[in-house]
């Protein structure tokens, strides 16, 4: 494995993708199809050169742990227009807010999943401390 390629998401097969179907005047469905391939590429380049997620400090176990696998958001993929293409800054802007407004319209998450077919992250109860009472 090459050096940084643990963290690494936009290797040149991933940009050329972008280069090719990236389009700033896309609709959202092709946005999304288009999110779908990169993410899949990513994930069988992963695999297939055998690339481990990098290593992480846990605070909470105080123990090592691979960090969760990177993957492509819709977000990441409007970005790449912009690092990758020839869209404008401004280009990028208003696909971003387009996205924003079809994400909650739909009630999607950054994957451009629905909302609900994702089991939220479980959360740590909030502890609270008393007033010491003298």
């Amino acid at each position: 494995m090459a050096s940084g390629d643990a963290q690494k998401v936009w290797f040149p097969e991933l940009i050329e993708m972008v280069r090719q179907a990236g389009d700033p005047a896309m609709s959202m469905d092709a946005l999304l199809r288009l999110r779908d391939r990169l993410n899949t590429t990513l994930q069988t380049i992963r695999q297939t050169r055998q690339i481990l997620s990098a290593m992480m400090w846990c605070p909470h176990c105080q123990a090592r742990h691979r960090a969760a696998p990177p993957s492509v958001s819709v977000r990441a993929t409007i970005l790449a227009l912009g690092r990758f293409t020839r869209a404008t800054a401004s280009e990028v802007q208003a696909l971003e807010k387009q996205w924003n407004s079809y994400r909650r319209q739909h009630q999607l998450d950054r994957n451009g999943q629905p909302e609900d077919a994702v089991p939220s992250p479980r959360q740590r109860p909030r502890i609270t401390r008393r007033a010491s009472q003298r």
